[in-house]
């Protein structure tokens, strides 16, 4: 099929191999295509874009399996199927600048017939490509971000390197349940070849069920899994539109403009005790009949009316319970749109309960299997992550009970197991080889942060060392972590030059270092880290950091846009940016506002250090280059973050007691690959059962302990949104907080209430003027751009 505008590939079954843009100058393909799966080995042609998945009356068909009824011309195509008396039709059309996708079923029987389950392909460009060529993966791959809906659903695919067009695939028809995914995927870690890692995931409209009896999700309230009874000479349809967009707002305007979606916007996480507001946009002759917010308490859904406080298209609500909370909004056409948000008990509560847990069932002191240690225990730096964490908060924190306790608690790990386990005779200068034969300098840089926090402590908490001795440590240790020269082997001199967490303090440290005239490390560290951005911010163009042991990688061109903005290196930071801004969801479900990753769960997911650390790097990159769309991205993924600690979720099978955490959560409902997963919360160890890879990355099976690699990024947390709230002036909504709420007063003058549980800095980002105080309320003059 071909208009001026598309131009569409079918296979001899009517799947869709290739959906190009005729004025895109880059050739996209926004599918997956069947010769790059070919060219690789991987055996997915059951996936193509119109293939599906029926389970009939118990029993389960592959649309693959059968042989289908293809016509069309250059506009139109009809493809049939037969299921027993079901005529399935799939038709796709050209029209103008769009593209048109009805389904339907027909029973053709003199019986009911029950579809049990019913998923239909949607397999959009979401590749991490096999190639070293990081500049394909970054512009001819996308992120997909699932807004679900029963009658309003939407997936924007995003480009990767956030140059549009990105394409938007919009519902106008039928009832959509939820959107699954399946992961094929190569990883040759234990090769020992980098990058090792690369794949896909294939994205699933799911129309009926979802989930076999054995698999399903059990607490999952928010998305039904319902059958379809279609009746003797009954069809149901769906229709559908893919169109393309440029920014965010476009996708948005599109949906409400051209589909008569409606607009719907509300804080993604709220504490309990403060007020949400949502803001409805209906499309034009939409009538909004009712709105109402739905949570669990215990085994019940409490279900409250809201309609009567609508007030011009906004409500101001107070959230009666904790937990997620989903709000409904029915159409007098019978459509019906959805939204779901968190509600939290204080942020600080949920920090300290973590920090007292970590410390009452992590720290396994002098008589445990590991003395001094804090488990789950690992030869990976990420595991120290815990104690971090526990002195950064208690270095905030004044309400920690026992602070004392807990400093002294991870000193004495610091001191009798870390410095042993990690360096030969305790020596900084040589790293012991935990790894077979060479260490992992990546490590470093977690110890180093740990021994650095514990030079912040007061000397009264320090029972071993003064605090002097452990910036002199930290200093020791992170030197080895960024010069080559202190690395006696070539894996060691090449890793000394990669970027890692270590951005998120390094101008703390050196700025200590030179303060406590230690001149030989501030001069080598400072040396070193210049030599870092230098050479990422000379190379930017070609976006090497982005690959890192895995083809195409937040965990790489997140920090390289915190530690070039940093380091003012403005124009390559805004490059690294660019993938950032593409990296992170928005969406109706606070969820799958999640930095875009799969490989922790098979599937589109949260992973708490991964998520928190490329939310960190957006966070500080927006307020370096004075950018609100990078720290509004940040934003939206420390709610998804925080839901990996939050004991008061309701949705998800992995329930947490009070200061427990897990470091992973499967978005995609159903995961295809482990359906037992889908809309729940785990730790990676959990795939041992699958063998391969991850029989020997978890040797001893699954260990119950789900948060081992968990805690760096709530000390990124705690030093930025922890810390601070902002404001920029929107040209659509004017004033506008991050991290807090507008209230506008009298004039030009405004109340700003903070979100940070720690706040002392309130920064305007249009002039990047910081404002420092501790007072949750602070006053802005827009007449005069200053806090007053």
């Amino acid at each position: 099929m071909k208009s001026e505008f598309l131009t569409v590939t079918q296979n001899e079954r009517g799947a869709i191999t290739k959906l190009q843009l005729n004025s895109d100058k880059s050739n996209m393909n926004w599918v997956i295509d069947p010769e790059y799966l070919e060219s690789l080995g991987y055996d997915d042609l059951d996936k193509l874009f119109g293939e599906f998945n029926i389970t009939v009356n118990g029993q389960k068909h592959r649309s693959i399996d059968q042989i289908p009824r293809v016509s069309g011309d250059d506009t139109h195509s009809t493809i049939e199927f037969k299921v027993g008396d079901l005529s399935l039709v799939q038709e796709f059309k050209l029209i103008g600048n769009s593209f048109k996708w009805d389904f339907t079923i027909k029973n053709n029987g003199q019986e009911d017939v029950t579809v049990n389950n019913l998923g239909v392909w949607v397999s959009l460009a979401y590749v991490m490509f096999r190639d070293k060529n990081v500049k394909r993966n970054a512009n001819q791959s996308v992120a997909v971000f699932p807004q679900i809906s029963k009658n309003y659903t939407k997936l924007a695919a995003v480009r990767r390197d956030n140059t549009s067009p990105n394409m938007g695939l919009y519902q106008t028809k039928g009832e959509v349940l939820s959107v699954g995914t399946f992961n094929d995927y190569t990883n040759r870690f234990f090769e020992n070849v980098s990058p090792s890692l690369d794949g896909m995931l294939f994205h699933e409209i799911v129309l009926a069920g979802g989930y076999d009896d054995d698999r399903r999700p059990h607490n999952d309230w928010i998305y039904p899994q319902n059958s379809l009874v279609i009746k003797p000479g009954e069809s149901r349809d769906w229709e559908f539109y893919l169109k393309p967009y440029t920014t965010q707002k476009d996708f948005y305007d599109i949906a409400t403009n051209y589909y008569n979606h409606p607009r719907f916007a509300f804080e993604p996480m709220i504490s309990q005790g403060a007020y949400q507001v949502f803001n409805i946009k209906l499309a034009k002759g939409q009538n909004l009949k009712r709105i109402s917010v739905r949570h669990k308490s215990g085994t019940h859904i409490i279900d409250q009316d809201m309609t009567d406080q609508l007030e011009n298209g906004r409500l101001v609500y107070e959230p009666q319970g904790l937990g997620e909370h989903q709000v409904v909004l029915e159409f007098d056409d019978g459509t019906v749109d959805m939204g779901v948000f968190n509600v939290m008990n204080s942020i600080n509560e949920l920090l300290q309960n973590r920090a007292d847990y970590v410390s009452e069932h992590s720290y396994a002191g002098a008589d445990g299997k590991v003395p001094y240690s804090f488990g789950p225990v690992s030869n990976q730096g990420e595991s120290i992550g815990k104690m971090t964490f526990i002195l950064q908060e208690c270095l905030l924190d004044d309400k920690v009970e026992n602070a004392d306790k807990q400093i002294a608690q991870v000193e004495e790990s610091a001191v009798k197991y870390v410095r042993p386990k990690w360096f030969e005779n305790g020596d900084f200068k040589k790293p012991a080889k935990l790894y077979g034969d060479f260490y992992r300098l990546m490590d470093l840089e977690y110890i180093a942060h740990m021994f650095y926090l514990l030079s912040k402590c007061p000397a009264s908490a320090l029972k071993l060392n003064q605090p002097n001795d452990y910036l002199s440590w930290a200093a020791q240790v992170f030197d080895v972590r960024v010069n080559p020269d202190l690395n006696d082997n070539e894996r060691g001199k090449t890793e000394a030059q990669m970027l890692g967490t270590y951005g998120l303090y390094i101008e703390d440290l050196l700025a200590d270092l030179k303060k406590s005239g230690l001149d030989k490390e501030y001069s080598e560290i400072s040396k070193s880290w210049k030599n870092v951005t230098d050479r990422l911010a000379a190379n930017s163009d070609s976006l090497e950091a982005a690959m890192t042991e895995h083809f195409f990688d937040n965990a790489g061109f997140g920090p390289a846009a915190g530690a070039l903005a940093l380091t003012g290196n403005t124009h390559a930071a805004m490059t690294y940016g660019e993938l950032l801004k593409a990296n992170i969801g928005f969406s109706n479900d606070f969820r799958s506002q999640s930095p875009d990753r799969w490989w922790e769960a098979l599937s589109y997911m949260i992973h708490a250090l991964w998520g928190g650390l490329t939310a960190a790097s957006a966070q500080i990159a927006g307020e370096k280059l004075q950018d609100p769309e990078l720290v509004e991205a940040a934003y939206r993924a420390t709610g998804a973050v925080l839901y990996m600690y939050d004991s008061n979720a309701t949705a998800t099978d992995r329930m947490l007691e009070p200061g427990d955490a897990a470091s992973t959560y499967s978005i995609a409902g159903p995961n295809l690959n482990r359906p037992d997963l889908s809309r729940n919360r785990f730790g990676q160890s959990i795939f041992a059962s699958d063998g391969g890879i991850f029989a020997r990355l978890f040797p001893d099976g699954y260990t119950g302990e789900d948060d081992w690699d968990m805690g760096e990024e709530l000390v990124a947390f705690l030093n930025g949104f922890g810390q601070k709230t902002y404001i920029y002036k929107d040209p659509d909504k004017g004033l506008t907080a991050v991290n807090g709420r507008v209230k506008k007063l009298v004039d030009n003058h405004y109340e700003i209430q903070s979100f940070a549980p720690y706040i002392s800095e309130y920064i305007y980002l249009d002039d990047n003027q910081v404002f420092e105080s501790h007072k949750d309320k602070a006053l802005f003059n827009l007449a005069t751009r200053k806090f007053e």
